[in-house]
């Protein structure tokens, strides 16, 4: 992940749980499998009209009610765009999504993902890692950027883990944000999906579109976690991190939205800051095209029925 608030050492979204499924996002409803083929489609869709999108803005004024209609109604359709949803690191076990988030920072999923398994292929354990010799991990890590202070940090947290908690990552906020690298957003990544224990990832993609939907006017990440939080069930809160985080990669970008092509646009107070012209937005959408944001090696079977591909392996692409 090339944006994130806890730098260097903090991270974004992650794998596969590898024993507990994930929390779903309430009662959003799930298309069946055949339409998730053309789940991606759905935005795009959008951009073949013949004139752009007129967005129904939100009062000044709007309600909280209002407010929380709107955003768990943003949910639904961004539920239903992308079915297929998930962390976008690979790992096998809370230890693998742990290092893999920490080592996302200050780069992309695709490139940890790249990196990773030359990692854990010898540092399979924290003992293993915490026992390492800086200089070889260091080496593996340099591909990911800033490999200095993430091997310090995944060495540390690997020796916290192997001293502290008899090598097994806990499965607590409070025990997860005391190990070195490890900030609420990397803490809540792991507890939401590698133990099912639901949580609001708030990384820059977050925080940049709750503001631009008028969810929170809040900068601090834990005051926007507390507000977004707020307007939803809590069972909602894993999912509703991975719907807005892919929204924010593929289609909501930072520079340059699609407005025209998107399909929560309707409900967007901050529609037209982007372009609005469909054929034009179409052309700045990020979907499945060989090299898109967060592509994994061993991605979900859903995203590959989903018109997603699997990475190439590091060197290859």
């Amino acid at each position: 992940m090339s944006e994130t608030p806890e730098a260097p050492q903090a991270a974004e979204t992650a794998g596969e749980a590898p024993a507990k499924k994930p929390v779903t996002a309430g009662r959003v409803k799930k298309p069946a499998a055949s339409s998730r083929a053309a789940a991606p489609a759905k935005a795009a869709k959008s951009a073949g009209a013949a004139a752009p999108v007129k967005a129904a803005r939100p009062p000044k004024a709007e309600s909280h009610t209002a407010l929380v209609r709107r955003a768990r109604r943003i949910d639904r359709e961004l539920a239903e765009v992308y079915p297929y949803a998930h962390p976008e690191l690979d790992f096998e076990n809370p230890f693998q999504l742990l290092v893999a988030t920490v080592l996302s920072a200050q780069t992309t999923d695709l490139r940890v993902n790249q990196t990773t398994p030359a990692l854990f292929a010898r540092y399979p354990t924290p003992e293993d890692l915490a026992a390492a010799d800086p200089e070889e991990v260091e080496e593996i890590l340099r591909p990911t950027g800033f490999f200095r202070a993430k091997t310090k940090s995944v060495i540390g947290l690997s020796k916290t883990l192997a001293e502290q908690f008899g090598g097994e990552v806990p499965g607590r906020l409070e025990d997860l944000v005391k190990l070195p690298g490890v900030g609420r957003k990397t803490a809540f990544v792991v507890l939401g999906n590698a133990f099912g224990r639901p949580g609001i990832t708030v990384d820059t993609h977050f925080q940049r579109l709750v503001k631009r939907w008028r969810w929170t006017e809040e900068s601090d990440p834990d005051k926007i976690e507390a507000a977004v939080g707020a307007l939803f069930p809590k069972s909602a809160w894993t999912m509703l991190s991975h719907h807005v985080i892919f929204h924010g990669r593929r289609i909501c970008h930072a520079r340059k939205p699609a407005c025209g092509a998107c399909p929560i646009a309707p409900l967007c107070p901050a529609y037209g800051e982007g372009e609005t012209d469909p054929e034009k937005a179409r052309k700045l959408l990020k979907y499945e095209k060989g090299g898109f944001p967060g592509q994994r090696l061993n991605p979900p079977q859903s995203y590959l029925d989903a018109g997603g591909r699997p990475a190439p392996p590091l060197g290859a692409g």
